[in-house]
């Protein structure tokens, strides 16, 4: 196992009914703008329980935060915050909502010239000051109510960049799974999927003597693959949907990724596709993992037979009809859920390839993932791997 440092002091507040704690989990004398995306909480209830609490409170409200949120949309926010000198930030739906109200949290008190600067130089300048942020989650896929995560897009550009701050790690974040209930099928679909690949991120890597990380993954692998069906097939189904909801949280609040390599592969070459053309986050994972697992598959040899083993009981054959069986057992995951994995299925050829490459070209990204050799000739094999 590897050196690590662990810190994650975010309260979490679960079971139905727990919204009416949110009168106890902010300062009394706080002036709060209340965040949330496109009216859906207003049309399922949450609002009216968000609202009910926070009665007697000083709350202005900031809704239209979009899906993959948008640094346009979230400046409007930020000045919203310093023109009425906001200093608590309470975020109301999914992880786009979540992750826009982190973004604005930082953006608000940056001392540089340009706000963007936090994505667009992550590696380089630091996030020193935040507001104060908690959360109330609608959709269970990101993990974003329980770490200091966010990626945020550019409509401008058409880029899509992430940032990672313990300053933007909410105070509390409440989790009701009977929000789960008024969810539509896509985005129950697309949360399990973003918690699946997740968790595949930090453990489809190479072996470390690591069996508690090793263990917890392949626990949150099980749960997901056996109660994502249910929750899909019986919205209602409440102890589906709590056992959904707490896995894809602990999928990424750093417990399963201490003392392990990771890899991330998927999810960079997955948010260029989404920048460049508005496909779902959790789709576009479930596009480009494959071909990862494919063209990475000697490096990642040992941790995909302990996959195949212990999550899909692939244990005969030779170790490449091994490799093959996971990677189709792990497709087939996702089709049956309702999620296509070629492009062809999107209308997309093989023009993508050379874009996603020249977002990386332009950014001096030469290769990237848990040992670093996943190149530009890479990216374009898993690409075309992926096209029908």
């Amino acid at each position: 196992m590897k050196n690590f440092g662990f810190y994650n002091p975010v309260r979490i507040s679960f079971g139905k009914g727990k919204i009416a704690e949110l009168t106890g989990m902010i300062p009394q004398n706080a002036k709060i703008l209340l965040t949330y995306g496109g009216g859906s909480i207003k049309k399922n209830g949450i609002y009216d329980q968000v609202i009910a609490a926070l009665r007697g409170f000083n709350v202005i409200e900031f809704g239209g935060i979009e899906a993959n949120p948008y640094y346009e949309i979230l400046m409007i926010g930020v000045e919203l915050i310093k023109a009425n000198e906001i200093d608590f930030l309470l975020a109301v739906g999914g992880g786009s909502v979540l992750d826009g109200t982190k973004f604005m949290a930082a953006a608000a008190l940056w001392e540089g010239s340009d706000p963007w600067e936090i994505l667009s130089r992550r590696n380089v300048v630091k996030v020193t000051h935040a507001i104060p942020i908690g959360t109330v989650l609608t959709l269970p896929a990101t993990g974003s109510e329980m770490n200091g995560g966010a990626v945020i897009t550019r409509r401008e550009t058409k880029e899509k960049l992430a940032f990672s701050s313990e300053k933007v790690l909410p105070r509390f974040s409440i989790l009701d799974p009977e929000v789960v209930f008024s969810l539509p099928q896509i985005q129950v679909a697309n949360g399990i999927v973003d918690a699946f690949i997740h968790t595949l991120e930090q453990y489809l890597t190479y072996p470390v003597n690591a069996p508690i990380q090793d263990r917890f993954a392949e626990s949150l692998l099980i749960t997901l693959v056996e109660e994502g069906p249910k929750v899909m097939a019986n919205r209602t189904d409440y102890d589906a949907a709590a056992n959904l909801m707490w896995a894809a949280t602990m999928a990424l609040n750093g417990i399963i990724g201490v003392g392990v390599p990771q890899d991330w592969a998927t999810h960079m070459i997955g948010h260029e596709i989404t920048a460049l053309h508005g496909i779902d986050h959790g789709r576009t994972l479930c596009l480009v993992l494959p071909g990862v697992m494919r063209v990475k598959q000697k490096n990642k040899e040992a941790k995909m037979l302990q996959y195949g083993e212990r999550i899909w009981n692939i244990t005969e054959g030779t170790t490449d009809e091994k490799i093959d069986a996971i990677i189709a057992k792990t497709v087939n995951f996702f089709e049956s859920l309702g999620i296509k994995t070629k492009f062809s299925d999107y209308g997309i050829g093989a023009e993508i390839i050379p874009k996603v490459i020249d977002r990386f070209e332009k950014r001096g990204i030469k290769a990237f993932g848990e040992r670093g050799d996943v190149t530009l000739e890479d990216i374009a094999k898993i690409l075309e791997l992926q096209l029908k």
